[in-house]
């Protein structure tokens, strides 16, 4: 029985950490760090929740099923499986977060040399994706490519970008902002941002990535899957909470450099110059161009596993679709992109912490008897919130106004937990009920 050696473990997680950190892992924690400055610790326990806690949940919950959300999603049915899978993929994959990582790239990387003009963000996602493409047609490359090769690279650039936040701040903390008021506020609203940086969902569909690479490396046995996995989940979860710390103290600390910043391109920017000079500016562009371009591989392999498997369309011939399409969405811009995905992401999220939780939570007598109330509860809620970020306020209940969290938008954590408590009392005397008559039988 072979079995990963501690180098490929690290390799393994190194690959975990790269497919994770991608656009929204770069600019968004300066920009929360900005906002929050003196309140920085509440906003930072919230955006690691979400960014860092959940994630690593995901890929805990995956793994114990075998990397496959479709399995994650069975107790709620097939077809309201298949729906919920379809819009994470297309979220995570081609609509959203795939272009997402390559008009960060320009923006960042190489538009401050050539300029950010839509010619050269055209020739620049052609080029882009052509390399995404090359690298995810080969799915069990992928931890020797990006886990060996590319992230060891891509950490010692980080390190660097990193370190000097941390021990060469150019001021102190900056005012907080009205959202950020006080140290609760500060928590609900990182909670929130951290939705930005889609990971969440991108664990429901990266399980079967690190699943599929454990297999590529000669391993059977289901039960090192998930234990490696898990180990791989851990490694890229401390990776990760490293870097975001390190960039939202960046943010709270160096608002001086960038006082009118509407993006966190914008505060790293500043602060890479201030601090390195000129050069600081190649520094950025390694971090930027390395992350996303790991991520963007993450996601065209898995969203093309995925629609393969759904229309029976051959792999590779996924791969260059799919590349192509998120090319020409890219070319929407970046701004364009945050401003869609914000109510989108507001409406999935409340469905993929609720999946995530009910999978870890118990072994359910009869899981559909829970699953399907607490997600079509999530659902609900989560539609609200979306038309709210739309700003469809009209479509909105005004009774909701009064739910506990609402005004930081959680308010649908109290119903679905109540339903959650509910249902799975319910489930649990049903479940003693049945036994009980078999033993009388």
């Amino acid at each position: 029985m072979k079995k990963l050696k501690t180098w490929d473990i690290f390799a393994l997680g190194f690959m975990t950490f790269a497919l994770f950190l991608g656009a929204g892992n770069i600019i968004f924690p300066p920009m929360v760090g900005m906002a929050a400055g003196e309140n920085l610790l509440g906003a930072s326990a919230g955006f690691l929740l979400t960014g860092v806690g959940l994630p690593l949940l995901g890929v805990i919950a995956l793994a114990r099923v075998g990397g496959g959300l479709d399995t994650l999603t069975h107790p709620i049915g097939r077809i309201a499986g298949l729906v919920l899978a379809v819009a994470i993929y297309l979220t995570i994959g081609p609509l959203f977060a795939t272009p997402r990582t390559a008009t960060v790239s320009f923006e960042m990387g190489l538009a401050p040399f050539v300029g950010n003009t839509p010619g050269m963000l055209l020739a620049f996602t052609i080029t882009y994706f052509v390399m995404v493409a090359l690298l995810s047609l080969f799915p069990g490359k992928l931890m020797d490519n990006v886990g060996k090769i590319i992230t060891p690279v891509l950490i010692v650039a980080l390190a660097v970008l990193g370190g000097s936040a941390v021990l060469a701040p150019v001021g102190g903390y900056s005012v907080s902002t009205t959202a950020y008021a006080t140290q609760a506020a500060a928590f609900s609203e990182g909670f929130l941002q951290g939705y930005q940086t889609m990971d969440a969902l991108a664990s429901l569909i990266f399980g079967i990535v690190i699943v599929n690479a454990i297999k590529a490396a000669g391993v059977h046995d289901t039960k090192l899957h998930t234990r490696y996995c898990i180990y791989a989940g851990i490694i890229a979860a401390v990776c990760l909470g490293l870097v975001y710390a390190s960039l939202m103290y960046l943010g709270a600390t160096n608002s001086n450099l960038a006082a009118n910043a509407t993006t966190g391109v914008q505060i790293l920017t500043a602060f890479v110059q201030q601090t390195f000079g000129p050069a600081g500016l190649w520094l950025l562009a390694i971090v930027i161009m390395l992350a996303c371009l790991t991520t963007g591989i993450g996601l065209i392999t898995a969203c093309s596993s995925f629609f393969s498997d759904l229309t029976g369309i051959n792999y590779r011939t996924m791969v260059i679709g799919l590349s192509v399409f998120s090319a020409v969405v890219a070319n929407q811009g970046l701004a364009q992109l945050i401003a869609v995905a914000v109510p989108v992401l507001v409406g999935l999220y409340p469905l993929a912490i609720a999946l995530i939780a009910l999978s870890l939570l118990h072994r359910w007598n009869q899981p559909s008897r829970v699953y399907i109330p607490v997600m079509a509860v999530a659902l609900v809620f989560g539609l609200f919130d979306a038309a709210k970020a739309a700003t469809f306020d009209s479509l909105v209940p005004a009774w909701l106004d009064s739910l506990p969290g609402a005004a930081l938008g959680m308010g649908w954590v109290t119903p679905v937990v109540c339903v959650l408590v509910i249902a799975g009392l319910l489930d649990f005397a049903t479940g003693s009920k049945q036994a009980m008559s078999a033993k009388r039988a």
